[in-house]
């Protein structure tokens, strides 16, 4: 069974066969899918936008809303009853953790227990675990006395904010107090000077395990990534495009007027992982530069849950990821620099429809025999398939 097409591109998709540039069915072939796949895609649109009788999905996700909710105000009616008849026993102590617990064992999950009855998750799970250490205790109260050192003198570093709190009869070592106060942002006021733009470039967040060595034997091996800019009379559009080394693809793609890190994990590598399957890109190099957005955890956590390997190149060095700089170069003629852009829509239906019709499936590369980046993904996956 094919796997579904991400939404941003059914939209895409969408977008371009209502503009009536082309016949139905060659916009279908131009983008790789079915005629009766995107009549179903428009009538589905239609009854969003209520020009066709339907259910639309903004009703079907209502209604999941309301069984939800009807479910959970059953929940907390249950968590009050059963805390009435709790604290009406006088020889109980005056404790909520165990009612949590036996509320739990009913199947009442704890977050609404938790809410209803004003307790914090991390507090009750603490006191199922284990009460707090002694160590626990020392670190909270030499966190207390640094930053009331710190407070009164702004100007210590962490060595004289150590002395502080070995009189307030807190000790402990020079590196355990400079923890604390760096988890805490505690540093003195006379710290080190800031670089000229007033910005330092941020460390890898990994390795370079590329090295300049754009090469790659199957797919999904190797991804390239990374984010370029372009002017509309609305402002900035943002692209983010993620690129398979094997076969020159855009695996995934995302535009944006705004340079999040949303922008590359919940847009650019949502779109890539659907289009491969999660299950087929494990070991996969993500390759990319130091942008914040790619040292974000936000990005660092997909990473590591898709089981994907992180790659980064040095600081201002376009060759450290020059394949996808060429891809964008070719973007920067072909495209962007085709003529003056009035909106934002206008020019990301121009991009997704050049990356999807011109660069996908009709412009041949020399280093894959003259075929196009659809052709020699067909052509590989299908010996792959006849050799397992």
């Amino acid at each position: 069974m094919p796997r579904p097409h991400p939404k941003e591109f059914r939209d895409d998709v969408v977008a371009v066969a209502r503009r009536g540039d082309a016949p139905i069915a060659q916009i279908a072939k131009d983008f790789g899918i079915s005629e009766s796949c995107l009549r179903n895609w428009l009538q589905q649109a239609d009854v969003e936008d209520g020009a066709r009788p339907g259910v639309t999905k903004l009703e079907s996700v209502e209604l999941r809303d309301l069984k939800r909710r009807n479910r959970l105000l059953e929940q907390e009616n249950e968590v009050l009853r059963r805390a009435a008849a709790y604290f009406a026993q006088a020889h109980l102590p005056k404790m909520m953790y165990p009612l949590v617990r036996d509320l739990a064992a009913d199947g009442i999950p704890v977050t609404v227990t938790c809410r209803v009855l004003n307790l914090t998750r991390a507090a009750y799970y603490r006191w199922l675990a284990d009460p707090v250490t002694a160590r626990d205790l020392h670190q909270a109260y030499l966190a207390n006395a640094l930053f009331d050192a710190h407070r009164d003198d702004p100007e210590f570093g962490h060595r004289l904010l150590a002395d502080e709190a070995v009189l307030a009869g807190e000790k402990a070592c020079d590196r355990t107090v400079w923890r604390r106060c760096s988890e805490n942002g505690w540093w003195s006021v006379f710290g080190k000077k800031r670089a000229r733009n007033g910005k330092k470039p941020g460390p890898p967040a990994h390795e370079d395990r590329v090295q300049r060595n754009f090469s790659a034997e199957t797919l999904n091996e190797l991804w390239l990534t990374d984010i370029t800019e372009h002017h509309t009379s609305e402002g900035k559009l943002y692209l983010c495009a993620i690129k398979d080394v094997c076969s020159g693809r855009i695996v995934g793609y995302s535009m944006d007027e705004r340079m999040k890190a949303r922008l590359a994990v919940d847009d650019a590598l949502a779109c890539a992982l659907a289009r491969r399957g999660p299950g087929e890109v494990t070991g996969c190099i993500v390759h990319s530069d130091r942008g914040s957005q790619f040292r974000s955890r936000k990005f660092l956590r997909a990473l590591a849950e898709h089981d994907l390997l992180g790659s980064m190149g040095q600081v201002a060095s376009a060759g450290d990821n020059a394949a996808m700089e060429s891809f964008f170069s070719l973007l920067q003629k072909n495209v962007l620099d085709r003529r003056r852009w009035a909106t934002r829509e206008e020019l990301r239906l121009a991009i997704i429809t050049w990356i999807e019709r011109t660069y996908h499936r009709r412009r041949r590369q020399p280093r894959l025999g003259r075929l196009t980046p659809i052709e020699y993904e067909t052509i590989i996956t299908t010996q792959a398939a006849l050799a397992a």
